[in-house]
């Protein structure tokens, strides 16, 4: 099962910081293909970032450059560090991990909810202007 700890806060300024905790247990991460995504209101959950086996990571265009995805074997959790965040960035985000090949090659398809068998709760983010 995934476990989705979320430290710094749900409630961030633009332009903050906040970092996302997505603790698994009962497998490890790194024999997995980990996605964030996201869901605002009244839109379709999308891919956020993706951190394969290998650790080579993957990033939707909306994130790139500011969001971070980083994997910790000890703790057997996977972060997602969030900077200079825009009020575009409100949502609830989900961890997700999968073994679908498309997900450990980091093909376009690792941003497809589908391609997920296990889900973490999900931590509401919201981003004031």
């Amino acid at each position: 099962q995934l476990q989705l700890v979320k430290s710094g806060g749900g409630l961030e300024q633009s332009g903050g910081s906040l970092r996302l905790s997505c603790a698994a247990s009962g497998f490890t991460v790194r024999n997995y293909g980990i996605g964030w995504f996201r869901q605002a209101p009244g839109k379709e959950r999308e891919g956020v970032s993706c951190i394969n086996d290998v650790g080579r990571t993957a990033y939707a265009d909306s994130v790139k450059d500011r969001f971070t995805i980083s994997r910790d074997h000890a703790n057997n959790t996977v972060y997602l560090q969030m900077n200079t965040l825009k009020p575009e960035d409100t949502a609830v985000y989900y961890c997700a991990a999968s073994r679908d090949i498309s997900v450990l090659r980091l093909f376009r398809s690792w941003a497809q909810a589908q391609k997920y068998e296990s889900w973490g709760q999900g931590t509401q983010v919201t981003v004031s202007s």
